[in-house]
């Protein structure tokens, strides 16, 4: 995994140094914010469709008396496609195009949508939980492999519009609902979303150049074309595909040090929204328990959402340091389920916002970290590698998590 020193200058690098074919600077700017805007609409629309479906798929499963507790079902049809994918993507998603890959995802969003709107038994239900986990996973590893291509700046912007995917789309739902629309009304009119992430792909950025993805100057490159114009994006210099496996398996243990504390943060993470948030009940407040766990989660929401879009005013190198203060407060969480010594809610509150924070930090400065002490040739096989590590972690604290709590609700 070494730098990008020593690369070989690109073709467009030679324009550049050629004021006669340097485009004016206004179309610089301008490429430069088609495709900032374009990452942001696709890392909103990528998770959005996702929460959304997801709040869906539990109303909906409730309304048809599925037998017994549900949301086990619900969570493994929720984790294990996007596990799958994240899984094999490394060893051979790169050989399919990018366009298919994202004309897959947009699909999928899409029937996961049509699916539970329309369903009426629980089997229909939980495929529209697959499709809509098969339509994040592929998106997400999609995405990120594809800022490889592209100035480091969009990852960004990518991971300020997931965090807002989660707090737009939970309010959303929740206000579409909340003024009277079924939820089945509510998912069909969102259809547009999966619409909009395929327009930001295809209309909104543009065909990266032969150049240095991962360096900071677009604004120095020829004013291209939207991809749908464009077979750019099909082949590109510093593909990984041509890389052997003896070169994946390095540059994966190189990749280990950003890997795992991803993968703790995450699991960390998870294991306080799925196996705490409901045992954090506090009696002497005007809020019902429903309201207590709405709260959390909109605040953690909130959290991630602010930390990932705070790339530009804090980068931190050291994500270790956000796995073990993320381990230090699923600790201290776990301990007050225990012993109830906090005094207040509003102190919980503090604690899941600042949760939020972490998380989303360790998301956004671990591919942002990857993107400069990787090489351009490795880039993209690391983005789309390192991207096992949330879904990891979620799927570990699953097995952990659930469990815990039906034995603590046991107890109380």
């Amino acid at each position: 995994m070494g730098g990008c020193a020593g690369r070989r200058l690109s073709d467009s690098e030679g324009e550049e140094a050629n004021p006669a074919v340097r485009p004016p600077p206004q179309d610089r700017q301008g490429t430069h914010w088609k495709n900032a805007v374009g990452f942001w609409f696709l890392g909103l629309c990528n998770n959005f469709s996702y929460v959304v479906m997801l709040s869906a798929a539990h109303d909906i499963l409730s309304h048809q008396r599925a037998p017994g507790n549900q949301s086990h079902a619900v969570l493994l049809a929720d984790i294990l496609p996007t596990l799958v994918i994240k899984l094999l993507a490394p060893l051979g998603l790169h050989l399919l195009p990018y366009s298919p890959r994202v004309l897959t995802s947009g699909v999928c969003a899409a029937g996961s949508f049509i699916l539970v709107a329309f369903s009426h038994s629980v089997g229909i239900s939980l495929c529209g939980v697959v499709l809509a986990s098969i339509s994040s996973g592929l998106g997400e590893v999609t995405f990120l492999s594809l800022t490889a291509f592209y100035p480091r700046a969009v990852i960004s912007w990518w991971s300020s519009g997931t965090g807002g995917a989660g707090l737009l789309g939970a309010l959303s739902y929740l206000g579409l609902t909340q003024a009277g629309l079924s939820p089945q009304h509510t998912l069909l009119s969102m259809l547009g979303i999966p619409a909009l992430l395929l327009a930001s792909y295809f209309l909104l950025l543009t065909s990266p150049g032969p150049q240095d993805p991962g360096g900071e100057g677009e604004a120095d490159t020829a004013a291209r074309q939207p991809l749908i114009n464009s077979e750019a994006p099909e082949w590109k210099p510093g593909s990984s595909s041509h890389l052997s496996l003896q070169e994946r398996w390095t540059v994966f243990k190189g990749l280990l040090c950003y890997i795992v504390p991803l993968v703790l943060v995450y699991f960390a993470e998870y294991f306080i929204n799925q196996g705490l948030f409901e045992l954090l009940f506090f009696r002497n407040t005007f809020l019902s328990h429903a309201q207590q766990y709405r709260w959390y989660q909109m605040l953690y929401q909130a959290g991630v959402f602010a930390s990932r879009s705070s790339l530009r005013c804090c980068h931190i190198r050291h994500t270790w340091a956000l796995a073990l203060l993320q381990c230090l407060n699923l600790a201290f969480l776990l301990v007050d389920v225990w012993l109830s010594f906090l005094p207040s809610i509003y102190l919980v509150f503090l604690i899941i916002l600042y949760e939020g924070f972490l998380g989303g930090a360790a998301y956004v400065n671990t591919f942002h970290n990857i993107a400069l002490e990787t090489s351009s040739e490795h880039r993209e096989f690391a983005m789309a590698t390192t991207c096992i590590s949330d879904t990891l972690g979620i799927s570990l604290s699953g097995l952990l998590a659930l469990p815990l709590h039906d034995f603590l609700c046991q107890l109380s």
